[in-house]
């Protein structure tokens, strides 16, 4: 185990994990340009760039495991673990920022731009009423995903989940492990629901109500922000069950699991994230 009395900053000897996991990601961007552009071999290899990329996070994900459980991470590298993973998410944050600054120009600047005097000119026949197929008639008509049933069941799958990983850490401090598993199990269940009742969502907007990513401004903020956030809340989960797993077999304890902690922190952002879509998406 870990102490956090350790004096000193460990710091791990030269490593191949950066230097793959780099010529995954050339891959990955290779590959989407080749895909987008309609190549034979796009795809295949944007696929074998994640995966490669996913093979060299797991070793790499391993080694700095087997680093913390032979006690050479000190206080000193989990003060700059805690920095890391703050600022990660500050980047996830103003990741989110973009797309919901994309959706308010689109909704309250450029759409009574286009419904002014001047543009009747050009578009005399459009209505700037959120949310609409643009202009010029070009998008296939479509119907809008509303809050009930699916979304306000998934905020209330997401809300729940933040109540269940807070006991859960309330628990590990308190040296209670038996309840912190549990606690994080219910998590990464609520989570594994709130994806299918997401892709059930994605099913129901494709094929009954016409909504698809080209449907005008609309479905493209729509589905950029929910299936970010979706991504997203896979990642979290991902992070729990491998979190889970080490809480199963004895790698934390009540003073050192900050894995614990950094998994929990990301996790309550992805809970903040949804509130602020079920709001500016589903009901405004």
């Amino acid at each position: 185990m870990s102490s956090n009395s350790t004096p000193y900053y460990y710091v791990p000897p030269l490593s191949r994990h950066p230097v793959m996991a780099a010529i995954g990601l050339i891959a990955f961007g290779f590959g989407m340009v080749g895909w987008v552009n309609h190549t034979s071999w796009g795809g295949s290899m944007a696929i074998a760039g994640v995966l490669w990329v996913l093979y060299v996070l797991y070793h790499w994900f391993g080694d700095t495991i087997a680093e913390s459980n032979a006690g050479k991470n000190g206080v000193n590298v989990d003060v700059s673990y805690r920095w890391s993973m703050a600022w990660f998410i500050f980047s996830e944050i103003m990741f989110f920022a973009a797309f919901f600054s994309a959706l308010f120009y689109a909704r309250n600047i450029a759409m009574p731009w286009m419904g002014d005097v001047e543009s009747k000119l050009i578009w005399p026949n459009f209505s700037a009423v959120w949310p609409n197929d643009g202009p010029a008639g070009l998008v296939a008509p479509f119907e809008t995903m509303g809050p009930w049933p699916i979304p306000t069941i998934n905020t209330l799958l997401l809300l729940s989940s933040g109540v269940t990983i807070t006991f859960a850490h309330h628990a590990l401090v308190k040296n209670h492990m038996k309840q912190a598993i549990i606690g994080l199990a219910a998590t990464v269940a609520l989570g594994f629901v709130f994806l299918c009742f997401q892709a059930f969502e994605y099913y129901h907007a494709y094929h009954e109500l016409n909504l698809k990513l080209t449907s005008g401004i609309y479905g493209s903020t729509f589905f950029m922000l929910t299936g970010f956030h979706g991504f997203h809340v896979f990642l979290g989960g991902t992070m729990l069950a491998i979190v889970l797993r080490r809480l199963i077999r004895g790698d934390f304890t009540a003073e050192h699991h900050f894995a614990f902690e950094g998994a929990a922190w990301y996790w309550h952002f992805v809970d903040v994230v949804w509130l602020g879509l079920y709001i500016c998406v589903y009901w405004m």
